[in-house]
């Protein structure tokens, strides 16, 4: 078979990871880091003022899984800053964002923080921290955007300390049929406004990089996913 590149990819079981880093795309638009930071630069002060919504949807879920970070404590992808609300006041944080428009909010609702808190302008596909840099390292709602999402899941296990831990809380295809066809038909067009591929399978991106997942469960209706995952 061939994916949407033109590669053949053969058959499934004989896959290798380059492969799957390409299947796990199959079907889906692509884009650059360059759309992405021109995305954000766009949608940074609703994303901004819509983050009160962002926290009544979703909180409950970032407080389950990152309440459990411990140590120094990377948040990739880390926009607005919501992430830091949830995470032990003991934890050091750095969030890393490709947009300085984000940042920009970022660094002004963190400000106030009691914790240490470091943010960085940074590619996630491309860090420049050195190998088993974190403790632990958390990402919410990214991988749909990232352009090589394998790339950027790659890196998250490169700076994480060998007995760290990846959280991830990841939304991808709902489970109610009624509901992935609507993603399904609208992901063009999600795409095209959000830079977002809202109908990914999380768990295959995640089985296609080198972390190996420890423990999952899914959430609304089958559309939030909660990842715990350990370096290769």
């Amino acid at each position: 078979m061939t994916d949407a590149y033109g590669s053949d990819t053969g058959d499934i079981s004989t896959m290798t990871r380059d492969d799957e880093r390409l299947s796990v795309l199959a079907g889906q638009p692509r884009h650059t880091i360059a759309d992405v930071k021109e995305t954000y630069r766009e949608q940074a002060t609703t994303m901004a003022r819509m983050d009160w919504l962002n926290r009544a949807l979703s909180g409950r879920y970032r407080r389950a899984l990152f309440g459990d970070a411990t140590g120094r404590t990377l948040d990739v992808a880390c926009g607005v800053g919501t992430n830091a609300t949830y995470l032990a006041a003991d934890t050091e944080y750095v969030g890393i964002d490709i947009s300085d428009a984000v940042l920009t909010a970022a660094r002004q609702r963190l400000e106030d923080s009691q914790r240490e808190t470091t943010l960085y302008e940074m590619d996630a596909q491309n860090m420049a921290f050195p190998d088993d840099s974190f403790d632990t390292v958390i990402s919410s709602l990214s991988t749909c955007t990232f352009p090589d999402p394998v790339a950027a899941l790659s890196e998250m296990g490169r700076v994480c300390a060998p007995d760290g831990r990846v959280l991830l809380l990841e939304h991808g295809r709902s489970s109610v049929g009624a509901i992935a066809w609507f993603q399904d038909w609208r992901a063009d067009a999600h795409f095209e406004k959000h830079s977002c591929r809202w109908n990914q399978e999380p768990l295959d991106v995640v089985a296609a990089s080198p972390l190996t997942t420890t423990e999952s469960s899914s959430a609304l209706l089958g559309i939030i996913t909660a990842i715990e995952a350990r370096p290769e």
